[in-house]
Formats: C-alpha cells, structure tokens, sequence
C-alpha cells in the first residue's frame, strides 16, 4: 500500500497524527484537534500520512462518542466502569497506534466506526 521505504518525515508525522490526541488530556476536544491540525496541513504531501491521520481521527471521534455514551450511563452506574474500560483502552491503543506509524506501518483500531475512508 506504501513505499517500501517511508520517509522518516512521512514516519514522524504518521506517529504525531496518533500521539497529538492526548492534548485531549489538557484541552476539550484536543485528542480530535491535534490529529486534524496534522492531517489538515500534511495530507497531501504523503498517502501514508493521510491514512494514518483518518485513522487516528476515526478512532478519536468514536471514542468521543463511546465517551459520550459511557457519561451517561454513569447515572446506571455501569457508566463509571465502562469510562474506566474507555480511558485504559484509549490510552493503549494511541500508544500502539503511534509506535505502528513510527514503524511505517499501518495499525486499524479496533471499535472504531469509519467516518472518513
């Protein structure tokens, strides 16, 4: 799907596309804002990067949703252990996705619902 060999470039900014959603951990919404702003500007300097930047943001919006969801369970109480569930998964599956795009790999998150392809 990509070049044999991927431009360290391509790799970082892949890697970032993944990583950046943990400004989410500081500002509202940042774990969508951070993937978007690097694919928004580096999309079309590299097939990989585009790919990698829908794919980090496909799951982030998903997670927003499942987050969403997970809030308001909480007042049936199952809320407060599927929001445990929710941050842990979140937390590894950015940090696999991130080390897969550093590889030059491309990694597809479970659970996560396609809205852009």
């Amino acid at each position: 799907m990509y070049p044999d060999h991927l431009s360290r470039d391509d790799r970082l900014y892949g890697m970032l596309c993944h990583l950046l959603a943990f400004v989410g951990i500081i500002i509202p919404f940042g774990s969508i804002l951070g993937p978007l702003v690097i694919w928004l500007i580096k999309k079309d300097e590299s097939a990989y990067i585009d790919a990698q930047g829908k794919e980090s943001l496909n799951f982030q919006i998903s997670m927003a949703i499942y987050g969403i969801i997970s809030g308001i369970l909480i007042t049936i109480v199952i809320g407060i252990l599927t929001s445990i569930l929710l941050g842990i998964a979140w937390i590894i599956l950015t940090i696999i996705g991130a080390i897969r795009a550093n590889d030059g790999s491309h990694y597809r998150y479970p659970l996560t619902i396609r809205f852009f392809k």
